[in-house]
């Protein structure tokens, strides 16, 4: 049995970037024009959230989302959410339908194809660059500037012990909505890493539950970033420990 286990973990996994290529190959000259300019990027967040979805359906994953708020449109957010599995890319933008831009690390740039265009499209960050590091604020600014939300991981990566159910949050992604006076989007992933996480032989098809808190404002002058950032944190954590106690239950 652990055999044909491995042997179907092997080739889910290999088809799972595999459905990453097709629908850029396929979509390759309208993801390129829709990045020459600017003012293009909203039509490549749309085919990007084809592309999450194709990947998603295709690996045998359905996602049902809890909205506590809905963003509205055209208006500037940082969004902020647990980070477990690969697929959060994916359902991130799946879930989300306002326009934003990832910050995320540097080194996804090397991934073939999809690195083409994540290096063009989001706002990277070198985390063991200071410099790196401050860059981010300008590229962000400008970002806002132009309408779109931000989304930050304020984990800053996936935690090596998988048992660690939420990492401590990083100042970043608090510093820069409190800077910009914009709301702060907490979301919770709940089966991310159940379903797809980065152990190889580990996951399988399913559901993965979305929630959508309620918006955390900014505009109170006497905050400062660790207090929100910890009350954000407690946001996601308890709404985790529920759905660990909802799973448990059943």
């Amino acid at each position: 049995m652990r055999g044909i286990k491995i042997i179907f973990w092997t080739l889910w996994r290999i088809w799972f970037y595999i459905l990453m290529a097709i629908p850029i190959l396929i979509m390759f000259p309208f993801l390129v024009a829709s990045i020459l300019t600017e003012s293009g990027y909203p039509y490549f967040f749309k085919m990007a959230r084809i592309w999450a979805k194709f990947i998603l359906f295709g690996m045998g994953f359905r996602y049902k989302i809890d909205k506590e708020q809905d963003m509205e449109y055209c208006k500037s957010y940082m969004i902020v959410a647990n980070h477990t599995s690969m697929t959060d890319i994916m359902l991130m933008l799946a879930t989300t339908r306002n326009p934003f831009v990832f910050v995320g690390k540097i080194e996804l740039a090397k991934i073939p194809l999809f690195g083409f265009f994540y290096k063009r499209t989001c706002i990277l960050v070198d985390r063991s660059s200071s410099k790196s590091r401050m860059q981010v604020f300008d590229r962000a600014q400008k970002r806002i500037n132009q309408g779109l939300s931000i989304c930050i991981f304020p984990e800053g990566g996936v935690p090596d012990d998988e048992s660690v159910l939420l990492d401590t949050f990083k100042d970043g992604a608090f510093r820069l909505a409190l800077e910009h006076k914009i709301p702060i989007a907490p979301i919770t992933f709940g089966d991310n890493k159940r379903r797809f996480s980065y152990t190889f032989f580990s996951g399988s098809p399913g559901l993965m539950r979305v929630k959508m808190h309620s918006h955390v404002e900014t505009h109170n002058e006497s905050l400062d970033r660790r207090t929100i950032r910890d009350e954000v944190r407690e946001i996601i954590y308890n709404q985790l420990l529920e759905y660990e106690s909802a799973r448990n239950d059943n």
